[in-house]
């Protein structure tokens, strides 16, 4: 910490500044919150000057900064980014003179408070004399209670030099408390965060939206603590308004959230702001399906086609944390105008992706002799798709006896799998025979998929180009099946894929009444099915056998 007083002391004549000065060798014991004679001098010499005074103080009784604000408004310096451990505090307490006169009795401002919460202060002591009372009010956090995020506590004491408090104890007391909070609430791999939605007033699916966002978080491994919706134009800085951005960093300091989750795509210069502003982890929708997405991807070819996607998504966002970055690289081989680091770095982005893209498209292209190979054989294929989640690996499973991964979580599949299976095709006049067809299993559609990303995958998408029937799969169950399948026609449409023979498929028929999926079937002119229990699958096969009877045009499109 600096020895030099800081802030507003232009102006100061010498003798007043060396009087601010001689409170860095004031000593504390362990146990005073403030000695009532530094507290009396603190108060003498903010008068003095007619400007208010701050002196940080660590747990062991040091001085560390002195400074100087205006007679209204205090200032804090940059404490920088302290190492403290989850539930602790900075070991740092704020005292300061209170100046005003609007109030009866020791007055902490809405600023010291947001400085208490967010910096995690041990605590702020407002300090006033009046005649021969030493005044104080001290605020410090208090740790949550059942259904509301930890706040502050503030202590009004008229007389200090009556004041019976052993600020030791008090203080380690208190850490213990609010780790113990802390440690209670339950994290998944130790994240939680804080989710955040931002909606045009008009927009009608936002608790959808936001409900689709918390299960990618449970995907993703992240314990969802709160979730925030506001209505309101976005703000083209930081989303929801620096004021609204305060209040939430304030709520995942008092929750112990270390990662906020945005339900839209961040702009690079939103994502920047946003950072700095907080000094949180901050992701967006994109950045979260992308996480997901390099967690789970098995295949040689899944782990290069995510790799990919995040490396096309965040190059516009690799930007300068610091004056360090943009030194110049120097020696010999390196004079003259030079590279910063940051050009470096993204040079070897672009040369990563060029290399990626290499390798996917030498991937597909074996992809392309494998459909060779099945088209010479004269072998159908069909392809299951839809939104993510419905069920398509559980139906892929039932009808070809397979065990491909299926969980109740998004995008349980990432690397598609083909099986053959066989349908049976009924005659009046003769014996039934076997028709021969190859059954796909993709990865599954999610309303505004990053573009990145559906470039990476254009590899296993394209095995749907390559499909004489696309079977559609919903899920009954879902209050929101509709809004998606219009996202999955809408994908569809943009793929060029929507002259396909179309199979709907209304799966988990058994999760809801039957009064509600006939309906519901019906307006869809969907096959009702249940791939737990295999109810419907006679149908099933049925349309499947008729869409490949039917002409299609296989022409393969580009993504």
């Amino acid at each position: 910490m600096s020895q030099v007083v800081r802030g507003n002391t232009k102006g100061l004549a010498p003798s007043q500044l060396r009087s601010v000065e001689k409170l860095f060798v004031r000593r504390f014991g362990a146990e005073e919150i403030v000695p009532l004679d530094v507290a009396r001098e603190v108060f003498k010499v903010a008068q003095a000057i007619k400007r208010r005074i701050g002196v940080l103080v660590s747990r062991e009784g040091r001085v560390e900064e002195v400074f100087v604000g205006s007679r209204e408004i205090l200032y804090l310096p940059d404490l920088g980014r302290y190492r403290y451990g989850r539930g602790r505090l900075r070991r740092l307490r704020l005292i300061f003179s209170d100046l005003s006169t609007a109030y009866d009795e020791p007055h902490i401002p809405a600023d010291i408070y947001t400085d208490l919460q967010k910096l995690r202060l041990d605590s702020v002591v407002a300090v006033r004399v009046l005649g021969n009372a030493t005044q104080i009010a001290y605020a410090y956090i208090v740790p949550p209670g059942l259904d509301v995020a930890p706040m502050t506590r503030t202590e009004v004491v008229q007389d200090l030099g009556r004041l019976d408090l052993d600020y030791s104890t008090f203080m380690s007391e208190l850490e213990d408390e609010l780790q113990a909070a802390q440690e209670s609430s339950v994290k998944v791999d130790g994240t939680s965060a804080v989710l955040i939605g931002v909606y045009d007033r008009n927009t009608r699916d936002a608790q959808s939206s936001m409900t689709e966002l918390k299960e990618l978080a449970r995907t993703a491994g992240v314990s969802v603590v709160e979730t925030i919706i506001q209505r309101r134009t976005p703000d083209p800085r930081t989303l929801l308004g620096k004021g609204k951005l305060e209040q939430v960093v304030l709520r995942c300091l008092a929750l112990g959230a270390d990662l906020l989750i945005f339900d839209a795509e961040l702009k690079p210069g939103q994502w920047r702001v946003i950072t700095n502003l907080t000094e949180l982890k901050v992701i967006d929708r994109s950045m979260l399906i992308l996480d997901i997405f390099a967690q789970r991807a098995s295949s040689s070819e899944g782990r290069l086609q995510v790799e990919l996607a995040q490396l096309k998504y965040n190059l516009p966002r690799l930007v300068e944390k610091d004056t360090g970055l943009s030194r110049l690289t120097g020696g010999i081989g390196g004079r003259g105008p030079g590279e910063t680091k940051l050009e470096i770095g993204r040079r070897r982005i672009r040369d990563r992706i060029v290399d990626l893209e290499k390798r996917i498209d030498a991937l597909s292209g074996q992809r392309g002799l494998r459909r060779q190979k099945r088209q010479a054989q004269g072998i159908p294929q069909i392809s299951i798709l839809g939104y993510t989640n419905v069920g398509k690996s559980t139906l892929f499973n039932a009808l070809t006896q397979s065990n491909v991964l299926a969980e109740d979580k998004l995008f349980a599949t990432l690397d598609p799998a083909q099986r053959r299976i066989m349908l049976q095709r009924c005659y009046s006049d003769r014996a039934p025979d076997m028709v021969p067809a190859i059954l796909s299993d993709t990865v599954g559609f999610i309303r505004d998929l990053p573009q990145e990303l559906r470039s990476a995958f254009r590899a296993t998408l394209e095995e749907l180009y390559e499909a004489s029937v696309l079977v559609h799969v919903l899920d009954a169950s879902d209050p929101d099946v509709l809004t998606k399948k219009s996202s999955v026609d809408a994908t569809l449409q943009e793929m060029n894929l929507g002259d396909r023979n179309l199979i709907v498929v209304l799966n988990k028929i058994d999760a809801v009444p039957a009064s509600e999926w006939q309906s519901l079937a019906e307006r869809l002119g969907a096959v009702a099915i249940s791939a737990r229990t295999r109810d419907g699958f006679d149908e099933l096969r049925r349309r499947m056998l008729a869409g490949l009877a039917a002409p299609v045009d296989n022409r393969t499109a580009s993504l």
